[in-house]
């Protein structure tokens, strides 16, 4: 699905001393699957889930992603390909305040009406959050209802790439690994990146990235983690 050749993101490029996030490296993801990425701070596994998601583009190297360059769209085409084949699970999970967290679902959904009403209650029934909980606002939520809800509404359009940023971080023990069991089990058909510190959390991907001063130290498989 995503073929990354010699991919490089230098900061700071006006400066005499240049930041390299990501420091040239080649990396091929499949099709689907739970794919683990992990490192410490500044390590350049962020700079790669924006420049993969085409939220930043590289400063060199290319990224095609189903056979299309991704870094040669233009910004309309790069918005259609996120809002089509793309979602998004973040650390904070910015829900809506003042929406309830039904309504936090189908705001993303490309098209609205009662189908998709139908299938936004349902995703968040099959996470856990019943009739009274969907009705409420985030600030009536816990915080791993809110952060479930933020994943239904990444799920509502049923993209075929799913990218994590530390979608745990802000969890307990229990609701994190509850959240790993739903992108697991999405993960069945479509292809989930999460990008994490916590190396707990991955201990069902199907491979795991470890990266160290904007590259790649190391991939293991499943029998390896």
């Amino acid at each position: 699905m995503f073929e990354i050749k010699n991919i490089t993101m230098i900061y700071d490029m006006d400066k005499a001393e240049k930041v390299y996030a990501l420091k040239g490296f080649d990396l091929t993801l499949p099709d689907k699957g739970l794919i683990g990425i992990i490192g410490p701070s500044g390590s350049g596994k962020s700079t790669l889930m924006y420049c993969l998601s085409t939220l930043k583009n590289p400063t060199s190297g290319n990224i095609l992603y189903n056979g299309k360059e991704l870094t040669a769209l233009r910004d309309s085409e790069r918005e259609t390909v996120r809002r089509d084949e793309f979602g998004f699970v973040f650390q904070r999970h910015f829900l809506v305040p003042y929406m309830s967290a039904l309504d936090n679902v189908t705001v993303a959904a490309a098209k609205g009406g009662a189908d998709t009403v139908k299938k936004a209650t349902e995703l968040l029934s099959s996470f856990g959050l019943g009739s009274k909980e969907i009705s409420k606002r985030p600030s009536k939520l816990s915080g791993g209802q809110r952060q479930r809800t933020a994943i239904a509404r990444a799920m509502i359009n049923s993209p075929k790439v799913l990218f994590a940023d530390e979608p745990t971080a802000a969890l307990d023990h229990d609701n994190a690994f509850l959240v790993m069991e739903i992108l697991k089990e999405y993960s069945k058909d479509n292809l989930v990146l999460v990008i994490t510190h916590d190396r707990s959390i991955l201990k069902d991907a199907d491979s795991v990235i470890e990266m160290w001063d904007g590259d790649i130290s190391a991939i293991k498989e499943a029998s390896e983690i």
